[in-house]
């Protein structure tokens, strides 16, 4: 992703034995993609929808002011790099909120998985404290450090987390818990934080609490991976880079990126000129020739020579072949990674195509787009349903959200526009209800959009009525 390592920096040596170091030109192709990927899949107008327009109207305010769906995408484009990135909460104890923390591949260690996926997870993350560097890590737990997990037990959780009497009215909802797990009726998340100095030794840093009971059933993290089956590593609970398998694709289309300014450069026009076109200056007992267009090698003195005063060459350009040859690693990057041979393809211009352009021919980009929709879904519908919980428990008088769903924003792959108008029409002709257009294009539950529908059937009526007056 960062275009570094062997390949881009290297050592050669010239025709005299002389060893030289060499920088290869990149244009980051392998972070293009993954870019490329999270703006493709997340942006400002995905929405998380629950069947209670309260929990879906919070939850809206709540991403809106932690920021979640920009540093989400963030998110997204280093797990698709690193092949894992997750979600997690974290809770400021001292003034009774919850926020969502980013992990990449590097800070999340799981402990505990199936092919289900993973039930326990723990993240390093490098803090500072008091001028010293501390490596913390955080681990959520199922049932936390209980007897015969190490033997030993672990000192009484926190019960900082009530259970809002709301989610106890809910059918089919756990029954109320407030205290450590014993006292409910399944085995609830704990979180663990343990810190340690720059030596390996265990250090508590001030306000850092070591174990909260934080009274959930539900996860407290969900992981971010990309819809790439793992085939380096059998049975792991992380996941694979959308490039793994592009690799030399990524290496071809910077080494004729390279080629081509290379090229460039060297087929720049010289110019040689006659020794009696120097003027000369001493040097010692010497008289040397004052040089001249010395920065850029473009101006050569031809040693005790007049005939041809001033003579020009410039090698000829192979622009066509090195544009070919760019294009086609273009398009295998483009194929290996998911987004079809056109999608980074050159236009008219010469520069590569919008995802709208291309969209319409491409059913490549399109499938692999819902493929991973899906498995980013699974993520945000379960960090959703944590922090709703979370939240409940912390105070907030939330009804219960039922299930969640994700609405995510295929404009740029899609004609929303024309979309919107096919729905439109069928509404007029019958085919679909005005709450069901509501319901699709707003995010609104079932409830507010029948209500907010028939107002505004009441107001056409009025309307109509005003009219024939």
């Amino acid at each position: 992703m960062g275009a570094r390592g062997e390949f881009y920096d290297y050592s050669d040596t010239d025709g005299f034995g002389r060893l030289y170091r060499v920088h290869r030109r990149s244009i980051h192709p392998a972070m293009r993609v993954c870019r490329e990927w999270g703006t493709l899949l997340l942006n400002e107008k995905t929405t998380v929808v629950t069947e209670s327009q309260e929990c879906t109207d919070w939850l809206e305010n709540f991403f809106r002011r932690t920021g979640f769906m920009s540093a989400a995408q963030a998110t997204v484009v280093r797990a698709f790099g690193l092949g894992t990135g997750a979600f997690a909460l974290w809770f400021d104890l001292a003034s009774g909120n919850v926020r969502i923390r980013h992990y990449d591949a590097r800070m999340v260690i799981p402990p505990t998985w199936n092919e289900d996926g993973v039930t326990e997870c723990a993240f390093v993350t490098r803090a500072h404290w008091r001028g010293r560097a501390v490596d913390q890590l955080q681990m959520h737990l199922r049932g936390g450090l209980s007897h015969g997990r190490d033997g030993d037990g672990a000192p009484d959780a926190i019960p900082v987390l009530g259970v809002n009497s709301s989610r106890s009215k809910d059918a089919g909802r756990r029954p109320e818990c407030s205290r450590a797990v014993t006292s409910c009726g399944g085995e609830t998340y704990k979180i663990v934080t343990v810190c340690f100095d720059e030596d390996g030794r265990e250090v508590e840093p001030d306000g850092v609490q070591k174990f909260v009971d934080t009274g959930m059933d539900v996860p407290t993290f969900a992981l971010v991976k990309p819809a790439v089956a793992n085939t380096r590593v059998d049975m792991s609970p992380y996941g694979q880079s959308v490039f793994a398998d592009a690799v030399d694709a990524i290496q071809a289309v910077d080494l004729t990126f390279d080629a081509m300014v290379s090229e460039v450069d060297l087929a720049k026009m010289r110019v040689f000129l006659s020794d009696v076109m120097f003027d000369r200056e001493r040097d010692g007992k010497r008289n040397v020739a004052i040089p001249f267009g010395k920065t850029d090698c473009t101006v050569f003195r031809k040693i005790a020579s007049t005939e041809d005063i001033i003579q020009q060459f410039a090698p000829p350009l192979r622009t066509p072949e090195q544009t070919e040859a760019f294009r086609v690693a273009l398009q295998m990057l483009g194929d290996l990674c998911g987004f079809g041979l056109t999608y980074f393809d050159f236009d008219a211009t010469g520069y590569v195509k919008t995802a709208t352009e291309v969209a319409s021919d491409n059913s490549a980009l399109l499938r692999n787009i819902r493929a991973h929709e899906n498995a980013l879904e699974r993520s945000l519908v379960t960090i959703s349903h944590a922090v709703l919980d979370a939240a409940q428990r912390l105070g907030e008088p939330l009804p219960s959200e039922g299930e969640i769903t994700v609405q995510f924003d295929n404009s740029i792959v899609q004609d929303t526009a024309a979309e919107k108008a096919q729905d439109m029409a069928e509404v007029a002709a019958g085919l679909m209800q005005e709450w069901e257009y509501r319901a699709k294009w707003y995010g609104e539950d079932k409830t507010t959009a029948q209500a907010r529908a028939h107002g505004s059937e009441n107001q056409k009526t009025r309307a109509e009525c005003i009219g024939s007056e």
